[in-house]
């Protein structure tokens, strides 16, 4: 993918990953970061996460819902580890253990939805 078109993350589209892609090379890590605000790169490069507070568990769970939709429409399943009032979103492509673009184009279409409802 062309780091010049990483602004339109939330726009594309996951592609199936069986394994045997190459992973997003770590000097390239950092721009893809840049375009997910407040998401951390896991210590061995291998994952992202970000953890989403809200008001209350009915808030958390329409949250939960919305990444569960987004998952299926993508094809692409993050770790959820929920709470009363938090969801810790952790994306990784285990086809390969690492992290490809598919990983960030879901970060950034939860992220596109968390600035627009204000979550």
């Amino acid at each position: 993918m062309n780091i010049n078109n990483l602004f339109e993350l939330h726009t594309m589209k996951c592609v199936a990953c069986e394994g045997g892609v190459p992973p997003i090379p770590r000097d390239e890590l950092r721009h893809y970061l840049e375009k997910i605000p407040g998401w951390q790169l896991s210590e061995d490069y291998a994952m992202i996460s970000k953890n989403f507070m809200f008001k209350g568990f009915y808030k958390t769970i329409s949250f939960v819902n919305v990444v569960a939709w987004i998952a299926n429409q993508e094809g692409h399943h993050p770790l959820l580890e929920v709470g009363v009032n938090h969801c810790l979103v952790k994306y990784t492509t285990n086809a390969i253990s690492a992290l490809t673009s598919n990983d960030f184009i879901c970060a950034a279409k939860i992220e596109q939805i968390a600035q627009r409802d204000a979550i």
